[in-house]
């Protein structure tokens, strides 16, 4: 989340520049005016970080989940099995291609359980996609067997979760794609906007005529001249965030390197036994976006929280924001929401307290927060 904590003079000389240079905001067109492709750019930036052969910037990570879903071909009458522990985005895109949100509970990595997937596969089901909720990525080697077992596509919802790893491997470049935000409140940010991961070159091809509106882009032919390969839709990214996006990619191994100091200084410094820890598979390292502890007791819950606020750290969607982030209140969509795995993970999820960790806050705060937390337990 502390994208948005760095934005500086660097991001502001990256969009004098981009005035100066011809000011122009469009990915597309308009040569004689400009000095750079910067969505170009950082797609290419991305695919060298991320050591993947593909990069797409679109819009926003909610448009990434789209044009994955429609690259893929999911439709009506599918069937997309994730998580009921994710943000509403993932739900209402499976919606909007007409297919339906098959929901999986949560094991004790708030992830998506494994060992309740295989029982959800019908002839209908299209897609396996886990969301690697707040930095830690899902049990990828377990839903990976189990999609391919089945020959599943596994869409990888890494929105929350940029930086973090899985056996040395970035999260999103695991499974047949992989989706990313770069939202204001996300580890790094373009304002909004987002990037999509397709492995299989062709799924790639339709994913960028998708997010253009069908356009092939066609060499050497004027834009207005080029031909659409399928019926597509605008999920572009402008110019103005990509060079924002070039500039925070760049501090995103600082961001990711101090955040871990703040987090290691939260798990080195609860040791009270009525915190349990969220747990971390052994493959994955974190993009270190949140500390998560169950506290079964309500009273002292309730003390946590206050605690938080009144040392001004507060809380990150556990509990504040729970509406948005349990598929079982998400009774306006039309899919059933209170089947038992749904109701067991909202369960689970009402006993979290997830600790946002920023840059905002010294080491040696994180270290003395620890501590006060501690005191609760008394």
């Amino acid at each position: 989340m502390p994208g948005f904590e760095l934005i500086g003079q660097e991001e502001r000389d990256a969009l004098n520049a981009l005035m100066d240079e011809g000011g122009v905001f469009f990915a597309h067109g308009f040569g004689a005016m400009r000095k750079h492709y910067h969505i170009r750019e950082l797609e290419a930036e991305f695919r060298n970080y991320l050591s993947c052969h593909d990069a797409l910037c679109v819009s926003s990570g909610t448009a990434a989940i789209k044009v994955a879903l429609k690259a893929l071909g999911v439709g009506h009458g599918d069937e997309v099995i994730t998580q009921s522990f994710t943000f509403i985005a993932t739900a209402e895109a499976i919606i909007d291609c007409g297919a339906t949100p098959v929901f999986a509970g949560s094991d004790n990595t708030l992830n998506m359980d494994p060992a309740q997937l295989e029982a959800l596969i019908t002839p209908k089901t299209k897609a396996i996609m886990p969301v690697h909720m707040l930095g830690v990525v899902a049990r990828m080697d377990e839903i990976m067997a189990i999609a391919k077992r089945h020959d599943l596509a596994v869409i990888e919802d890494a929105c929350e979760a940029v930086g973090a790893k899985y056996n040395g491997q970035y999260a999103g470049t695991i499974g047949d794609a992989g989706v990313f935000s770069f939202d204001y409140g996300k580890t790094i940010t373009t304002g909004e906007g987002g990037l999509l991961i397709m492995r299989n070159e062709n799924l790639a091809i339709k994913a960028r005529q998708y997010h253009d509106h069908g356009h092939i882009n066609l060499p050497n032919i004027p834009r207005g001249q080029d031909r659409a390969g399928i019926s597509g839709f605008n999920y572009r990214m402008s110019e103005l965030n990509a060079v924002i996006g070039k500039v925070q990619l760049k501090k995103l191994d600082y961001i990711i390197a101090e955040s871990g100091k703040r987090y290691q200084a939260l798990d080195q410094g609860i040791t009270a036994q009525v915190f349990k820890k969220r747990v971390i598979p052994k493959q994955v390292t974190p993009a270190y976006d949140t500390y998560i502890v169950e506290i079964d007791s309500k009273d002292v819950r309730d003390r946590a929280i206050a605690l938080l606020t009144e040392m001004g750290f507060g809380t990150k969607n556990l509990p504040d924001a729970m509406n948005w982030h349990c598929s079982v209140y998400w009774d306006h969509m039309g899919f059933d929401t209170r089947t038992p795995a749904q109701l067991e993970t909202l369960a689970m999820l009402e006993r979290q307290v997830a600790i946002p960790v920023t840059l905002g806050k010294s080491v040696d705060d994180f270290a003395k927060l620890a501590a006060a937390i501690n005191g609760l337990s008394a």
